[in-house]
């Protein structure tokens, strides 16, 4: 596969997972996303040995472990428009979550997932 091959499948994963709602840049306009598209979307979420489900709710738990609300939120979107979690299913996410990550840290992304659940919702 050529590097515009590998570029381009990156895309395509990149936008499959985030359902189109964040934007690809071109290539050769960031080093750091042109890194990102080429080995974590063109090479890791392309694997079939997890489905594109069980790699979501990986990066989930990473993402609550660190604390970040507004990615968790990226992902509630994406996972909900995906069709890979239900409203239900990510808040069942935060409550397990809390016994691994910490009741505090998981507490701060309470008000970004309903805010991502609303958004999903409204359409």
């Amino acid at each position: 596969m050529t590097d515009e091959e590998r570029f381009q499948k990156g895309v395509e994963k990149f936008n499959e997972v985030y359902c189109g709602d964040l934007p690809a840049p071109p290539r050769g306009a960031n080093a750091f996303f042109d890194n990102m598209i080429q080995q974590l979307f063109a090479e890791v979420w392309t694997r079939p040995q997890l489905s594109q489900r069980d790699r979501r709710l990986l990066t989930m738990g990473a993402i609550a472990a660190l604390g970040e609300p507004d990615t968790y939120a990226v992902q509630v979107r994406a996972a909900v428009k995906n069709g890979e979690l239900d409203a239900e299913q990510v808040r069942e996410t935060l409550i397990h979550l809390a016994q691994y990550a910490g009741y505090p840290r998981v507490a701060g992304l309470l008000g970004k997932v309903e805010q991502a659940l609303a958004a999903v919702k409204k359409g």
